[in-house]
C-alpha cells in the first residue's frame, strides 16, 4: 500500500511540475510576442515560422492534457486559464502577423 502512495505521489509531482512547465512556456511565448510588437521588421519569415510552431506546439501539449478526476478543483481551473491565455496569445500574434504584411 506504501508503495502505491508514493506512486501516486510521484505522479502527481510529475504531472504537475509537466504543466507548470507548459504554463512557464507559454508566459515567455507571450514575453516575447509582446516585446516584438515594438520592434517594426520582427516578423521576417522564419521568426513567424518560429512563433507559429511554438504556439502549435504549446497547443497540442496543453489540449491533449485530460483532467485526472483526483486532481483538485485548482488543477482544473489551471489548465482552463492556460488554454484560455494560449487562445489569446494566439490571436494577438495573428494581429501582429497581419499588421507586418500590410
Amino acid at each position: 500500500m506504501n508503495t502505491q502512495k508514493r506512486m501516486a505521489e510521484s505522479f502527481h509531482m510529475s504531472h504537475r511540475g509537466f504543466v507548470k512547465n507548459l504554463i512557464d512556456s507559454l508566459s515567455r511565448l507571450e514575453q516575447d510576442i509582446e516585446a516584438s510588437r515594438e520592434i517594426d521588421t520582427v516578423c521576417t519569415g522564419e521568426w513567424c515560422r518560429a512563433i507559429e510552431f511554438s504556439l502549435d506546439e504549446l497547443a497540442k501539449e496543453l489540449y491533449s492534457i485530460s483532467e485526472p478526476r483526483w486532481m483538485a478543483d485548482d488543477y482544473s481551473r489551471t489548465l482552463r486559464n492556460s488554454r484560455r491565455r494560449l487562445h489569446d496569445l494566439y490571436a494577438k500574434y495573428r494581429g501582429l502577423q497581419e499588421n507586418m504584411v500590410h
